[in-house]
């Protein structure tokens, strides 16, 4: 499954272009949706979000209580636990299907942190709020210690907690090192805590993986949260693709989703660059889908082998209409073929008469 995070910033809040973008990320196929938004009127947003999307839909509610506690008293450091969760239960008060919430960022992590020291330090969002209020108050965090407050919400309204992975690497010098592993060992602890209570976890991955490490950080996952479902962002197996990094993003989730990842949040082309914009969110969906796809045939389901069993023999026989119908992105599909129509109709301009396909079939018919 694919999800696609929409959302707006304090810079730039458009209500109805995040709609458009809800819109596009349904057509291309996203099976999820998350507002994370900062910018603007949270709640409306959030509640028009809602009205418009059939999937389920995610947040991250410390960014609402960071954002209305800066508002509100000048900086995030001054949130209470009151604050936290008034908008946990507010959210899910709403309908929210799932909430990433950074449970397992704790002081322990951060004195890891801090004695080993990293090249991009905490690039989570939400682990960052946490952790300068954590360092600010000397205080643990509190979705950590008042878990069990938590959990009664979660089961109150039916809501799937996702475990965030607030100290995930933010570069391939970062990946699988103390800090990640020490945050996915209280992950593991919180998914049976969560478990006993009745409550539905799933557990967040990390963002910056080489190649050779991600089958190693899907296992351990799995066998540290006994199973539980791992979301995970790409990952991106290089740090250098900067406006290409949904094509890091699918190849590292193509090989995560193959050794047992089960859930795959998209990233745009726009990523470390700006805040995506339509077209962004889009072809984000459409290269997550392949990297799901691309495993689902190495994990040998059969739908999705039928799938490409057809689109080949729609190719064989040159059904145009059959190949469009059966590709991922017929929209694109369809713009580019329109764009240089072959004289022969039945062949493409990359060949022409001298199509391999049709050659062949000519001949051996005789």
């Amino acid at each position: 499954k694919v999800n696609a995070n929409l959302g707006t910033s304090p810079d730039h809040a458009d209500l109805q272009e995040e709609l458009l973008k809800l819109r596009l990320a349904l057509e291309a196929g996203a099976d999820a949706v998350m507002d994370l938004s900062t910018g603007g009127n949270l709640d409306e947003i959030r509640r028009t979000i809602l009205r418009h999307c059939p999937v389920p839909l995610g947040t991250v509610p410390i960014y609402q209580a960071a954002v209305e506690t800066a508002q509100r008293k000048g900086a995030i450091v001054h949130m209470t636990l009151d604050d936290i969760f008034e908008v946990i239960e507010r959210q899910a008060r709403d309908g929210v299907d799932f909430m990433t919430v950074h449970c397992g960022l704790t002081f322990r992590a951060l004195e890891r942190l801090k004695k080993q020291g990293r090249v991009t330090g905490i690039v989570s969002r939400g682990g960052a709020f946490l952790a300068t209020w954590m360092i600010y108050n000397d205080r643990e965090n509190p979705l950590y210690e008042y878990f069990d407050r938590l959990l009664e919400i979660a089961k109150k309204y039916d809501v799937t907690l996702s475990l965030g992975d607030g100290l995930r690497p933010g570069s391939l010098a970062d990946a699988t090192d103390r800090v990640q592993l020490e945050e996915l060992l209280t992950l593991g602890e919180l998914v049976e805590e969560a478990w006993k209570e009745g409550v539905q976890v799933m557990v967040e991955g990390p963002g910056h993986v080489p190649l050779d490490q991600i089958e190693a950080n899907v296992k351990v996952q799995k066998r540290v949260c006994r199973g539980a479902p791992f979301y995970v962002l790409g990952p991106l197996v290089t740090d250098i693709a900067p406006g290409y990094d949904h094509i890091a993003c699918a190849i590292g989730g193509a090989l995560a989703a193959y050794h047992g990842a089960d859930f795959l949040c998209y990233v745009t082309p726009a990523e470390h660059l700006r805040l995506p914009k339509p077209e962004d969110v889009r072809e984000g969906v459409i290269a997550a889908r392949i990297a799901a796809h691309a495993a689902d045939l190495a994990r040998g389901r059969q739908d999705a082998w039928q799938r490409d069993l057809e689109m080949s023999r729609a190719r064989s026989s040159l059904d145009w209409k059959r190949q469009m119908e059966l590709c991922i992105d017929p929209l694109k599909a369809q713009k580019l073929r329109a764009e240089r129509l072959p004289t022969e109709r039945d062949v493409c301009t990359m060949c022409g008469k001298f199509c391999a396909i049709k050659l062949v079939k000519e001949y051996l018919r005789g």
